[in-house]
Parts: structure tokens; sequence; C-alpha cells
């Protein structure tokens, strides 16, 4: 069972590398982010009425260790640079901590 999950909303820089902002995203980006400990799924969607995109990461572990893993896979190198992607503003990058399930 997830103990959170990690939900970050962005764009692509512009309309024209919007192909290339989904390559990097599904290629580079996901598969490096699922390597660090406590990540284990992701899921990208796309706003019916905007130029946004999120990306929604399970995380089965303590959100603070993810976090922890998350910025030193970031310091490291282990996560390539953002391509493609609108840095002004830069992401929405937020945690939340699951409360409750139901299926």
């Amino acid at each position: 069972m997830a103990n959170g999950v990690l939900i970050v909303e962005s764009r692509p820089a512009s309309p024209d590398e919007l192909a290339a902002y989904h390559d990097w995203y599904d290629h580079t980006h996901l598969p490096e982010i699922l390597k660090v400990d406590g990540f284990v799924s992701a899921r990208r969607l796309e706003s019916l009425d905007s130029d946004t995109f999120i990306v929604i990461y399970e995380i089965d572990c303590d959100l603070e260790a993810a976090k922890a893993a998350l910025g030193l896979a970031q310091s490291t190198g282990a996560l390539s640079r953002p391509e493609h992607v609108q840095l002004g503003p830069p992401p929405t990058v937020r945690y939340f901590r699951q409360l409750s399930s139901a299926e």
C-alpha cells in the first residue's frame, strides 16, 4: 500500500516542443524517478482545459525518506536536467500523505 504520492504539474516549454516534452518525460524522466528508492509507479495525465500535465508518483515508504532519496538523486546527477519543460514559472511539486483508500 502506498504511503503517499508526489504530484508534479508541468508544461512544455513551448507548443513546438510538445512531442519532445512527452518523449523526455516517458523515456528519460519517468524511468529515472522509478529507480529512486520508494518510488514505485508513475501515471501521467493531461488536463482537458489547459496545456498542463501532471504526473502522480506513488511512494511506498516514509515520505520524508522518499524526499531525501529524490534530493540525493538530483544532487548526484542520477536524474537528468529537465528538457523541453517550462521553467518560468517552474513546475509545481507537492507531496501528499495517504489518509484513507477505498476500492
